[in-house]
């Protein structure tokens, strides 16, 4: 069984974690804090973030994309409208413009080159591209769930939730709503279950446990 290191809040982690729960993936989910890093994770990836794969041939795989194209790799219907090459392309480039304006909001200091609000207006204007596209659709690229708004999913969720009621009054209605259905839907909320720190030298929780499979409402 493959082994996962992770941790419940971080948005790289959860997108990681839908994409394995959406296939039905086994795996020995070790659940561990950030600022208590434990060593068998950092051997593994010394760059101590989360999440961190090991594949049952062994591979390690400590980019959240990766774990999840590896997770899909054999179910094309998250590829359907636009092809896996795009789709890393554009939640790459996704996560470089949005991510730096998002810490910079969330994680304000006063020693900061600029006010809050300007970090909060910067990270924002990430989000008109998918407020003209969910104009004409339900999804990111379509009528259907794809790769792309699994992996941005949990980021819009971290940007809503520093303020909600700002976020809520402001003109992208198609994002809050696109927001509101996946925070809803069975796959995001099966993958939110908490779980004990993982001790260094115990057995972690097998995940999902049987019957506890989620897919998204499409």
């Amino acid at each position: 069984m493959a082994i996962l290191y992770s941790f419940r809040r971080c948005p790289y982690a959860m997108r990681a974690r839908m994409a394995l729960s959406s296939q039905g993936i086994r795996v020995e989910l070790r659940e561990v804090l950030l600022r208590d890093k434990p060593p068998s994770m950092m051997k593994l990836s010394p760059k101590g973030t989360v999440p961190v794969l090991l594949t049952d041939e062994g591979r390690v795989i400590d980019e959240s994309l990766d774990v999840m194209c590896w997770a899909l790799a054999s179910d094309d219907t998250w590829f359907s409208q636009a092809t896996r090459t795009e789709q890393m392309r554009l939640a790459q480039g996704f996560d470089a413009a949005f991510k730096p304006s998002l810490d910079a909001y969330k994680y304000h200091r006063p020693e900061s080159a600029h006010p809050q609000h300007y970090y909060r207006e910067q990270a924002a204007k990430c989000l008109d591209d998918f407020e003209r596209k969910l104009q004409y659709s339900n999804y990111l690229l379509g009528d259907a769930p794809q790769f792309l708004d699994l992996a941005v999913m949990p980021f819009v969720r971290q940007f809503a939730s520093v303020d909600r009621r700002w976020f809520d009054a402001q003109p992208r209605q198609r994002v809050r709503q696109w927001l509101d259905c996946w925070l809803a839907d069975p796959l995001f909320v099966g993958v939110m279950g908490k779980f004990p720190q993982w001790q260094e030298g115990n057995s972690g929780e097998v995940w999902p446990t049987l019957g506890e499979t989620q897919t998204t409402n499409k």
